[in-house]
């Protein structure tokens, strides 16, 4: 009797579970992998400019992709881009999150406050704000800068990979701070204060204790920012327009300006390949490499 009623009830249990799981992956079937699965079959399909999409099953997309220099180049330069502004944000961001730790509780909620507040406003409010300030002759601080007699010239910023590095690195330094901040909640303050009592400097302390023990938030942080760098498209298509194309931009003008659903298909797809295999690449090394950390 005993062992039947606990099947009974652990049967009960795994219908329980199933019917409270059961609404949310039909959710996730139907808004993520149904739609990503019409996108790969739509890249094996062919286009014309005059007969429009044929359903049928040919590597057309896939070998222009592999055989014009053009999208090696593409996507070279949104990788690129990606790793540049990551490099940025880990550069900044570290110390930054490791000031707010310092801080006391009250300047620590302000501080927090002002490095989640961009989190709030639109990417697009915030990327028009850098074309508003250097956006050519017009730029705020090119005028300024120009009228005060400093540069001869508007500096180079709409249009150019810098432009576009400077702007992600901003739009994506919440996400290095909050990744390096998380971590440093598991170091232990009086452990800096014991190597200060044995001597040790300021930068033999971040070096050899902090440095170390945040390094899996640096990465966690990293691969965040470079993930989310290489797929943006609101900031590269203000900052760079039609004349810098990245992967995101060329499949927005391939779906919606020469209207290549296929070809689009198979840049969005080949993208979302490359970033898993490294984000999950990358993980494993990291989980790998600092197992202690995340016991």
């Amino acid at each position: 009797m005993t062992a039947a009623a606990d099947t009974s009830t652990q049967t009960a249990e795994t219908r329980a579970s199933w019917a409270l799981t059961l609404p949310a992956l039909m959710l996730f079937v139907g808004v993520l992998v149904i739609p990503l699965l019409m996108t790969v079959m739509l890249s094996f399909h062919d286009w014309g400019q005059y007969k429009g999409i044929e359903p049928v099953f040919i590597l057309k997309n896939w070998q222009e992709i592999a055989s014009d220099p053009y999208y090696a180049e593409m996507f070279w330069r949104t990788f690129r881009i990606a790793l540049l502004a990551t490099l940025i944000t880990a550069v900044l961001g570290a110390p930054e999150a490791y000031i707010l730790n310092r801080m006391s509780g009250r300047w620590k909620g302000i501080f927090l406050l002002l490095i989640l507040g961009p989190l709030l406003i639109s990417v697009v409010a915030r990327t028009l704000g850098w074309a508003l300030l250097f956006g050519g002759n017009n730029g705020l601080v090119n005028k300024l800068l120009m009228s005060l007699g400093l540069i001869r010239a508007p500096l180079p910023f709409m249009f150019t990979e810098t432009g576009m590095v400077v702007a992600l690195a901003h739009v994506m330094m919440p996400f290095m701070v909050l990744s390096v901040w998380a971590a440093l909640q598991r170091v232990d303050p009086q452990i800096e204060n014991a190597a200060m009592s044995l001597g040790a400097g300021a930068f033999t302390i971040i070096r050899r204790i902090i440095l170390p023990q945040i390094m899996p938030g640096v990465l966690s942080g990293a691969i965040i920012v470079f993930s989310l760098s290489a797929s943006a498209f609101a900031t590269p298509a203000i900052i760079g327009g039609r004349r810098l194309k990245v992967a995101a931009t060329l499949a927005y003008d391939e779906f919606l300006n020469t209207l290549n659903w296929p070809l689009g298909a198979a840049v969005a797809v080949l993208l979302l390949l490359a970033l898993v295999l490294i984000v999950v690449g990358s993980n494993a090394l990291i989980e790998r490499r600092y197992a202690e950390v995340f016991r």
